[in-house]
């Protein structure tokens, strides 16, 4: 087994350490912020993500947390697991990535810098130009990049679909391709730059996938189709699958939106104009904005209207709000003078505008509100649609953002209904209110 060590004690850094730990291999996870690194030695995990803490307590004896950089200087593999965002011109900040190579402490034998963090093509390029001014031609550099979806990252490395080695020199791809021998996967052996790519157009493909059934969705809702439907026949082809055809208020997080920023200004910066992924950008920043035309259509003008938001994570399973929905929504509602209460089981809110109240609980977001708007898809909504909840509200109207209830049955328990992408009942837009169930108690 191997000595591995982890540059970034962040999501893809922890998931990756305790994955490779959970594999046999021995980890140092080296991080710049002291009071992370003292939690992590006490076994408190940053973050909420499904099986990280269980795979760090099992692995205990195999990892090490540690603030100096010296401490990586006898590991025999080096992963850069640092985050690079978005710059304001659309570029990624590699400030991070430079400060480990900087800060490389003196290696000896054949070390390999393994790049997991994302980054435009050809940084790798560069980056061996840095290690062979500094001195350090005798270590390796290859690029492998990570493909973890948030709420499912410890299944996704230990079940890839997947891997991608770009390496300089073959032997080094080889010995980095030897720390997943125990994994069932093809591995893609390229170039470095090729590495690079296939991780940042997969991401744009699955965008371009997203924003298209959105795109579709719109056109479902002005003709009467049910995107739904729509996605199952298409989902049937060999050709196409049924991955990522699920319309809803758009896509966040973590990667999605600061990749396809990254690869349209690197095409840019190369002198191509990505039509295609500029259109998915703006697709899927206007896909946001559509719930506020939905709650006004039914309630009029939104002024000293309440409107619950339900989920405030990008997505469910995590408590990640980086480019979340929830941000844009609040910020608009506020904006049309609406009162926004919001609720999720793990997401604290901090990242939501001021003014936002944030509750504990659904039945404390619901209540007395005019309508509810399911922005993330968590399990516990799934029974949204109940006679407490309808007697709770003031208004009995649900905007489902990601189509996670059945329309029939939710609008049967009297309830007004808008889906995304689904049709719309005459008798929603002028719902009759049923009689309120006495709240005393509740």
């Amino acid at each position: 087994m191997s000595k591995v060590g982890i540059f970034g004690a962040g999501w893809v850094g922890l998931v990756t350490g305790a994955c490779f730990a959970e594999l046999g291999h021995e980890v140092v996870v080296r991080d710049v912020v002291a009071e992370k690194v003292d939690a992590l030695r006490e076994g408190q995990v940053p973050f909420h993500e499904e099986s990280v803490p269980e795979l760090l307590a099992k692995n205990a004896e195999r990892l090490t947390y540690t603030l100096d950089v010296n401490d990586v200087a006898d590991c025999e593999f080096l992963f850069v697991c640092v985050d690079t965002p978005p710059t304001y011109s659309g570029d990624a900040d590699l400030s991070r990535v430079w400060t480990v190579v900087d800060e490389l402490p003196e290696l000896q034998g054949r070390p390999i810098l393994v790049m997991k963090s994302t980054v435009p093509v050809g940084t790798g390029e560069k980056i061996r130009a840095g290690l062979d001014q500094r001195g350090l031609d005798h270590v390796g550099y290859v690029s492998n990049p990570e493909f973890l979806a948030e709420g499912r990252a410890v299944r996704d490395f230990m079940n890839p679909d997947r891997i991608a080695i770009g390496a300089f020199h073959a032997d080094d791809g080889d010995a980095v391709a030897g720390l997943y021998s125990a994994l069932d996967a093809p591995v893609v052996r390229s170039d470095v730059n090729s590495a690079e790519m296939i991780k940042l157009a997969a991401n744009a493909f699955l965008m371009t996938r997203i924003s298209f059934i959105n795109e579709i969705a719109n056109v479902c809702e002005a003709t009467g189709a049910d995107v739904v439907k729509v996605a199952e026949g298409i989902g049937l082809d060999h050709r196409l699958g049924p991955h990522f055809l699920r319309a809803g208020i758009g896509y966040g997080g973590s990667c999605f939106p600061k990749d396809s920023l990254a690869l349209k200004q690197l095409a840019s910066n190369s002198g191509y104009h990505f039509q295609l992924l500029s259109a998915v950008i703006e697709v899927n920043e206007l896909q946001k904005r559509r719930v506020i035309g939905k709650l006004t259509r039914h309630l009029g003008p939104l002024r000293g209207k309440t409107v619950a938001l339900l989920g405030l994570a990008f997505k469910a399973n995590t408590d990640d709000m980086r480019e979340a929905p929830s941000i844009v929504l609040a910020s608009r509602l506020l904006a049309e003078g609406a009162n926004v209460r919001a609720w999720d089981p793990v997401a604290d809110g901090t990242k939501l505008p001021k003014g936002v109240d944030i509750v504990e609980s659904v039945r404390d977001a619901v209540r007395d509100a005019d309508a509810a708007v399911i922005v993330t898809e968590w399990d516990e909504l799934r029974s949204l649609a109940s006679d407490e909840v309808r007697g709770l509200m003031a208004n009995p109207l649900i905007v489902d953002g990601r189509n996670l209830l059945d329309p029939e049955q939710t609008r049967r328990a009297g309830f007004s209904y808008e889906g995304i992408g689904r049709p719309t009942s005459p008798a929603d837009v002028f719902p009759q209110t049923p009689e309120r169930a006495p709240t005393s108690g509740a």
